[in-house]
């Protein structure tokens, strides 16, 4: 396993542990999943004020590897890093298409209380253009 991989693969299930309890057990890496993300990070975003920053970016990390774990789950693909804000991305398609996701600086946004950076809609947009992967379209979901 590559490092990039390993390390969101990590991530991810270290999500899972951690918010077992508070998910009644379903977070399960199906796009499903997704909607109790959503309501996690709705309820976080009230208390973002009273968190440090190292607790918000633990946040971002466990919720945007979970996210990426969902779309590698569904879609496979490969791992590449863009940059420390932005993190890991998952590219699906290549090498005739490329269609990427990148999910931390959207679910610091959703952290932050932004209702307009819903996960599941934003995956969604992901998840149809990866599951008709139009040759030649080059996109970043972001």
């Amino acid at each position: 396993m590559t490092t990039i991989l390993q390390d969101v693969v990590d991530t991810a299930k270290r999500a899972v542990e951690t918010f077992h309890d508070r998910s009644g057990g379903r977070l399960d890496f199906s796009e499903n999943s997704l909607s109790i993300v959503e309501e996690m990070l709705a309820e976080a975003s009230g208390y973002i004020d009273e968190m440090s920053q190292f607790e918000t970016s633990s946040l971002v990390k466990l919720f945007g590897c979970y996210v990426l774990e969902v779309a590698r789950t569904r879609y496979g693909g490969e791992y590449e890093w863009l940059d420390e804000e932005r993190g890991p991305v998952l590219v699906v398609g290549e090498p005739e298409t490329h269609i990427a996701i990148a999910t931390w600086a959207r679910i610091r946004s959703r952290l932050s209380g932004d209702p307009a950076d819903n996960i599941p809609f934003f995956y969604r947009g992901f998840s149809d253009m990866a599951s008709t992967l139009p040759n030649g379209k080059r996109t970043l979901f972001v």
